[in-house]
Order: structure tokens, then C-alpha cells, then sequence
């Protein structure tokens, strides 16, 4: 199996500029267009075979039973449904913990990438 954790970038910075600012209608705006963005991934997903368990905020997760998948395909179509509106990074692994890891690991050292569990001490 492959697991996916799929989180956006600075949502909560963006959120937080509609609470301080007292804006209602663009924190309205802001879940809207999250919601859509993570319906939109949760889609793709789907469509490419996952099993989607997760799909809230501004996060996405599943597993495809698997034993590698193309990385860098998989995030160009999430790159395409962020637009210009929302980054978004992913990690992946053989396991929930290990694609939560990576995440971790994609959004510590840059943002808006993929990052592979098995790679991360490469990287390093």
C-alpha cells in the first residue's frame, strides 16, 4: 500500500488575516474555495484508484494498493487544482505515519512539494 497526506499551505495564515480583520465574507470565501480544492483532490484521487479516508480542512489523505506510484504526475494534477489560489504539499509513504512524516518533512523545508518517506534522509 501507498499512503498520501495531502495538506494545504498557510491556510491557517490566510484564515487568520480574515479573523483579525474582522472580514466575514472572505473567511466565508477562504472555506469555500478550500472546500473545493480538497473536493476537487479528493476526486482525483478516487478517480486514480485510492481509497480516500480523509477529506477535510484543508487536508486529504488516502492509499492505494500499491507499490510505488509516479510522485511527480500525482502532484502536478494537485498543482493544477490549487491554481493560483492554494499550494499544496504531500507526503508519501507505506504507511499513514510514514506519509504524515513526510508531509511534515515537504512543508519544513519549502512548501508546495511532494516529499517521499524513503527519500527523506537523501535529502537530508
Amino acid at each position: 500500500m501507498i499512503y498520501v497526506a495531502i495538506d494545504g499551505d498557510d491556510i491557517g495564515r490566510k484564515l487568520a488575516s480574515s479573523y483579525l480583520a474582522n472580514r466575514v465574507d472572505n473567511l466565508k470565501a477562504a472555506k469555500d474555495l478550500i472546500d473545493l480544492k480538497t473536493r476537487k483532490i479528493s476526486d482525483l484521487l478516487s478517480s486514480l484508484g485510492y481509497d480516500v479516508f480523509f477529506c477535510a480542512a484543508d487536508g486529504v489523505a488516502g492509499a492505494l494498493k500499491a507499490d510505488q506510484i509516479d510522485t511527480s504526475s500525482l502532484y502536478h494534477e494537485i498543482e493544477i487544482i490549487g491554481g493560483d489560489e492554494i499550494s499544496f504539499s504531500v507526503g508519501v509513504g507505506k504507511s499513514l505515519r510514514e506519509s504524515y512524516v513526510a508531509l511534515l518533512y515537504a512543508k519544513s523545508t519549502g512548501k508546495a512539494r511532494v516529499c517521499e518517506f524513503n527519500s527523506i534522509d537523501s535529502d537530508v
